[in-house]
Order: C-alpha cells, then structure tokens, then sequence
C-alpha cells in the first residue's frame, strides 16, 4: 500500500508522536509499504541535518507554537500540501495527532475520497489549559471531534483515552498501542558507573524522563527529592526547565538523552517516576518497564493500562505530590519487592514489539480501505 502520513510534529522533535511516526514508517517499508511522511518544517538551522530516511519526508512551513518555541506548527496556507498529497496517491492517510495540518489534509482526503485513519495521542484540551492560549478546551474539544469523526477509523492508545474520545462525541474508536523495543531497553544496561556518579552514597536512584513543560507536573517530584537516602535525575528539556531547576535544587538535570545513553540510564534506576496526568498512552513508562525497573505514576490516563500495582509498580492520585513520595519511600525501603516488581515489569511488555504493533497498524489501514467513508465530514479551512 502507498500511505501519506501527515504529522504534527517529526524529528527533530522529541516526543511520543514524533517518536511513533518514525518506527511506523520503518515496519511500513520492511513490510514493503510505500510511506510518505508530511511533516512540518523545522527552523532553519536545524533543516539540512534531518530526513535521512528510507522514505521520503516532505516539509511544510511552519511556525513556533506560542509559549513553547522548540515546537513547530504546520501551517498549510498554500497548495504544497494538496500537491504533495494528491502526487503520492495515498491508499490510505494516516493522521497522526491531527489538530492543524492533520485537519487541512483530513478536509483533503474527504474531498478526494481518501480513506484516512486518525491517530489519538495527543490530549490538546489539556494542553489549552496549561498553556491558556486563546482557544479554550472546549473548542479544543470541537475541533478534534471534527477531525476524528471525518476518519474511518480512530486509534485511542489507551482505555482511558478511548473513554474521553467517546465521551466527546468521537466515533469509530479502536485501541491501538505503542511498541518498544525490547532490546534497547534491557535490564543488562545497569551500569554501575552511572549509579555511582548520580548516587555515589548508594542512594536510591529515581528518575523521570520526558519534556518538561507545564502539563507534565514534574514539579511534583519535589517532596521525592527531600527524602532522605534518595536521589532524583530528569531527563528531557522544555520551557519549564529553568523555572524547575529554580524549584527543585535537589534534583540533578540531564537535558535530553538519546539512544544507549537513555538505555543505560533508565537500566540505572531503582525507580522510575512519571507526574503528568494527561498522558494518552505514557511511552516513558513502557521504556522504563522494558528496562526491569519499577515505575510510579498517576491513576490516569495511559499510564493506568501500563502500570499493574502491586505487580510491576504503584498508581497513585493524580497531582499528589505527597503519595508521589510516599509511594516512592515503601519501595525505597523495600529491596525484595523492587526486585520482584522489576521482574514482572520486564515480563509485562515483553510481546509489545514495534512490528507487532506495526502489523496492526497495516490492518486498521486495510480495514478503513474496506470501510464506507465517514457520515461526518470536516468543515473546509
């Protein structure tokens, strides 16, 4: 099959739909798929570093998102998307967390009568929130329903964001996950060096990686960080960042780490903690499983279809700092059952493959071909 996949954000963004977009179009094209990325464009330092891939990956301008300048929107105000689009002759076109140049190319499809799969993963109406931009929630809401119900098929990666989708008026839902790579992550990366540098009293080493950005509350981690016989390390970069090295001085900043570096450090942790209450599906979590470590994280959001308590780590309410801490202090005195939680959570996601989750991905896209086209169909913008 020939698949446009149009993407709000692309490498070299870090983040879950940049990330996800990138290992779909590689089992794409080892399944022997023609994909085409459309993408926004990054600023233009960055430009002639980025799209060595074994796809094509077709830029449109953009512009940074207000309050948050390392993030691009796609602004499609001429025909290149269009052309772009209608040039490659999608069978399908896959929208990944549409919202601004996913609802251009959505109005596209529908016009043409392409069948196109909508990608859930991004929970904008929080966003809107901690941002306070000048769209509220509730037209946050509006536009993605608009979006979503002009696809085929909707791809929720969690229970919990399904039950929202539904819960504003999206139709046509299906679960879809998120793969890991299972050799990356692996418990054999401990590396005791690491442990010694960041903990080098034999403290118990937690740890949370992601963007640090509002929405993802790591400002909670800052009763953790008081407990003694603890050290805490952050891995990732965002406009919250200054403000958080501000709050939380007893927490050591890495900045952002990438391939066997990342690997090492989530291997060297006795903990992984994620804060944010908003994530649609949590790929932190599910690296940090894969890595034998244990994980603390909010009853919410993905992170719930992730983290079995008792068994691979703890679920604690949403937004609490103090059973953040608490949770993190039982394990902290709890060797055997960090242990024995370390265990199942490599065990847990153990068949959550890349290409597993890929050969899904390629049915949804047969499934919508074969499908009627959606009642509901976007306005024109």
């Amino acid at each position: 099959m020939r698949i446009a996949m149009v993407t709000e954000s692309f490498p070299p963004d870090v983040n879950g739909v940049a990330h996800s977009v990138v290992r779909a179009a590689e089992h794409l094209v080892a399944r022997g798929h023609e994909p085409l990325v459309i993408a926004p464009a990054p600023p233009g330092t960055l430009r002639r570093a980025t799209d060595r891939y074994p796809y094509p990956v077709v830029r449109i301008p953009s512009v940074p998102l207000p309050r948050y300048q390392g993030f691009r929107l796609g602004v499609p105000t001429n025909n290149r998307l269009a052309g772009v689009l209608l040039e490659h002759a999608p069978d399908v076109v896959h929208l990944a967390s549409p919202f601004i140049l996913g609802a251009r190319a959505a109005v596209l499809a529908a016009r043409h009568g392409l069948p196109t799969v909508a990608v859930y993963q991004t929970d904008v109406a929080a966003y809107a929130r901690a941002y306070r931009v000048g769209w509220g929630e509730a037209a946050a809401w509006r536009r993605l329903r608009e979006i979503h119900n002009s696809a085929r098929r909707t791809l929720a990666p969690s229970t919990r964001a399904a039950e929202d989708l539904a819960a504003h008026g999206v139709q046509r839902i299906w679960l879809w996950g998120r793969g890991v790579d299972a050799q990356r992550f692996h418990p054999d990366k401990r590396c005791p060096s690491l442990r010694r540098a960041f903990a080098p009293g034999g403290e118990i080493l937690v740890g949370y990686v992601g963007r640090l950005a509002p929405e993802k509350r790591v400002d909670l981690l800052a009763a953790t960080a008081r407990l003694p016989g603890v050290r805490v390390v952050v891995a990732g970069d965002g406009p919250a960042r200054r403000q958080l090295e501000r709050e939380l001085p007893n927490v050591r900043f890495l900045g952002v780490q990438h391939g066997e570096a990342l690997a090492r450090l989530y291997a060297s942790l006795d903990l992984f903690v994620h804060t944010g209450p908003h994530e649609t599906f949590g790929q932190t979590v599910q690296e940090a499983l894969a890595s034998g470590v244990p994980v603390v994280a909010p009853a919410s959001g993905g992170p719930v279809d992730l983290v079995t308590p008792g068994e691979t780590g703890v679920l604690v309410p949403p937004e609490d700092d103090m059973a953040i801490a608490e949770a993190v202090a039982g394990l902290a005195a709890d060797g055997a059952r960090r242990q024995a939680y370390g265990v199942a959570a490599r065990a847990a996601v153990r068949g959550r493959s890349w290409a597993a989750v890929g050969d899904e991905l390629v049915g949804h896209y047969r499934a919508a071909r074969a499908s009627t086209p959606a009642v509901d169909l976007p306005a024109a913008s």
